[in-house]
């Protein structure tokens, strides 16, 4: 008998870490390789961020902090929270862990017990189910129609809600779609949720700062104030502050939910790293510009994927508001073969082609509980990403 326990049959490995992987060991072995896979920053930690944790390292500033983050740093959160979207949250209502990633954990953790039910909208980013499940909970998912933009519509949410919903989980924007959501946008949602008093809300705002073409991505609270004392706001500094390996997550919401939270990190990991907390308060509290000059980088990127991704034949692509993905259509090519003789009938098969034959790595639909698409990430430099699409293009105009 194996000691490994029956809960962890209930997740799966990162597929867009499995494909990653799979794209370094290609590469590793001299294949030409260009990765699109990962879901991370290309630029680098703003010189400023590094230079407050060097300084808090000599000052000595590694030690424990308090199990939800330093009071100056969950100032600067609450801070945050307030001049992004006039939300008003107390430093007992703040908690920093370590990456989004943990913040999720820790809330389905503290909160679900056997049989409750999370609704998911798909696309989804691949983690949330599996924290669902490792917590006991079960993921139900709610589609949005590639005709609404991959937008959940208010009825489809009605009806996926019953006596054992216990939270809703929105990503805005979206990974894997770079789908996003006005304060108008919300409405509809935040009235069935109205309706439902004893549904959660756990809204990942971890690309709020990452949007296009002057569309402003709001968040629940601000959508909708009546709701606030059952929504967690999270956000972090991995994406708009190009901070990934700080592992820097944090969370607004109600301060017994906050208190359940932290209890559970008290067990577990206690307080994130020391001066990660110390590069964060700098990056929260010290000048953004350098945010927009991402951004419009970001944007002149999503312009060209798209441009050059739509002129590949079989495939479709919308032009998303904000993140840094793009998640086109392969239907086109189904029933197709390869130049290489492979035969495309669906997402998964069209990824593992073009990673085989052009090098291009991508990842496939069905791992964001959507199939028929793919997600290329476009956080690389801009030749990288001309190469790869032209190479797309190549393997698509290729298959007969």
């Amino acid at each position: 008998m194996h000691p490994i326990a029956q809960r962890l049959d209930r997740i799966s490995p990162s597929q867009t870490l499995a494909i990653s992987a799979k794209a370094r060991a290609l590469k590793a072995a001299g294949k030409n390789v260009i990765s699109l896979s990962a879901g991370e920053p290309d630029f680098d930690t703003p010189q400023f961020i590094k230079d407050a944790a060097i300084a808090a390292i000599q000052r000595g500033e590694t030690k424990y902090t308090d199990v939800p983050g330093t009071l100056a740093l969950r100032k600067a959160v609450a801070a945050k929270f307030k001049a992004d979207h006039g939300v008003e949250y107390a430093p007992e209502e703040i908690i920093v862990s370590t990456g989004g990633k943990q913040v999720i954990f820790n809330a389905m953790l503290s909160t679900l017990d056997a049989g409750d039910e999370v609704i998911i909208p798909t696309p989804c980013w691949v983690s949330y189910p599996d924290i669902v499940a490792v917590a006991e909970g079960t993921p139900v998912f709610v589609a949005g129609p590639q005709n609404n933009g991959f937008r959940v519509r208010a009825e489809d949410l009605e009806a996926a809600i019953t006596p054992k919903t216990k939270w809703v989980i929105f990503n805005n924007p979206s990974n894997p779609t770079g789908t996003a959501y006005s304060a108008e946008d919300l409405k509809p949602i935040c009235e069935v949720l109205l309706r439902h008093p004893n549904v959660w809300v756990l809204t990942d705002d971890i690309y709020n700062k990452l949007a296009y073409d002057g569309f402003k991505p709001a968040t629940f609270v601000e959508a909708e104030p009546r709701l606030k004392d059952r929504i967690l706001t999270m956000n972090g500094c991995s994406k708009a502050y190009a901070m990934t390996g700080w592992r820097i997550g944090f969370a607004g919401g109600p301060a017994a939910l906050i208190k359940a939270m932290n209890k559970l990190q008290g067990q577990s990991t206690s307080n994130t790293s020391s001066v990660s907390q110390a590069a964060a308060l700098a990056a929260l509290t010290g000048p953004q510009d350098f945010i927009g000059e991402m951004v419009a980088v970001y944007q002149a990127r999503r312009d060209l994927v798209v441009d050059m991704l739509n002129q590949a034949q079989g495939i479709a692509c919308s032009k998303p508001e904000g993140a840094f993905y793009v998640f086109p259509s392969v239907r086109g090519c189904y029933g197709k073969t390869t130049k290489g003789g492979a035969r495309i009938t669906n997402d998964e098969e069209f990824v593992v082609a073009l990673l085989g034959e052009e090098g291009v790595a991508a990842v496939h639909g069905s791992a964001f509980m959507y199939p028929d698409h793919f997600r290329i990430s476009y956080a690389t430099d801009t030749e990288s990403l001309r190469d790869a699409c032209t190479r797309i293009q190549r393997f698509c105009a290729g298959m007969v």
